[in-house]
């Protein structure tokens, strides 16, 4: 299976799964048009659309989509997206023969409180719950369940692709060591990001292992950022740390 970011917007990325066979699969097109533009340059045919959550920026290109695609869109239990054909939730599974893909669907509220992610094929499609470096911001969930999300995922394989829905990279490093300064993995995905956006090119995909090394979102119980929560006052509830991160992160200008 081929991963591709395609830029979209301001700064998302709808990504195209597509297989030797010219048969594809895109996931959260906030916009039809890079969509319809990449099938066409590699000669590909839509089968599906996967949905991760009901903001428009995910799936205000579905219609559009579906004006000249006839395929199945899977989406999660939200009535806030109109255009699902198959509405998923948590231990679903999605299985395509065209491509051949099967995916698991992961229940990760926080961002909304219907968010879900798919994974299977070595990949998360983890919508805006987990960044490269960060997370998503909690529109409609809490503190708890956002943890509770981010942990589910950070205990996948630690080979397993993360397929972010924002190029936020660049940012997010720059936040995270705030929290981590001495942490060397993540200085050094800082330099490869760096490196990456110079020349235009995308930060994502990333190993899960690399943001269990570097994501401070996924690391509130190491040992740096517990002295950090200390240090803000908050100390042994990982809940409380979470949450005083992410309102750190919430208003960082860095």
């Amino acid at each position: 299976m081929h991963v591709v970011p395609l830029p979209a917007l301001a700064d998302n990325y709808i990504w195209l799964l597509h297989d030797d066979d010219g048969n594809a699969i895109v996931v959260d097109p906030g916009d039809a048009q890079p969509v319809e533009a990449a099938l066409a340059q590699r000669h590909l045919q839509l089968r599906a659309i996967l949905l991760t959550h009901h903001h428009h920026d995910h799936i205000g290109g579905v219609d559009a989509l579906l004006s000249r695609h006839r395929v199945p869109v899977y989406a999660p239990h939200d009535e806030r997206i109109a255009t699902a054909t198959q509405r998923v939730g948590d231990g679903d599974i999605v299985q395509l023969v065209t491509p051949a893909a099967r995916f698991e669907v992961m229940a990760v509220p926080g961002h909304t409180t219907t968010h879900i992610a798919y994974t299977g094929e070595g990949i998360l499609l983890c919508g805006d719950t987990l960044f490269s470096m960060g997370c998503g911001r909690l529109f409609e969930g809490t503190p708890e369940q956002m943890l509770t999300s981010l942990d589910r995922l950070a205990s996948l394989p630690s080979h397993t692709l993360v397929c972010c829905a924002h190029e936020y990279t660049a940012a997010n490093g720059r936040f995270a060591r705030t929290i981590e300064p001495d942490n060397a993995p993540l200085a050094a995905r800082q330099q490869e990001v760096a490196n990456l956006r110079a020349r235009n090119q995308p930060s994502l995909p990333v190993a899960l292992s690399v943001e269990q090394a570097t994501n401070p979102f996924l690391r509130t119980d190491s040992d740096a950022v517990i002295a950090w929560g200390r240090q803000q006052g908050v100390d042994g509830d990982r809940v409380a740390r979470f949450a005083a991160l992410r309102a750190n992160k919430d208003v960082f200008t860095g």
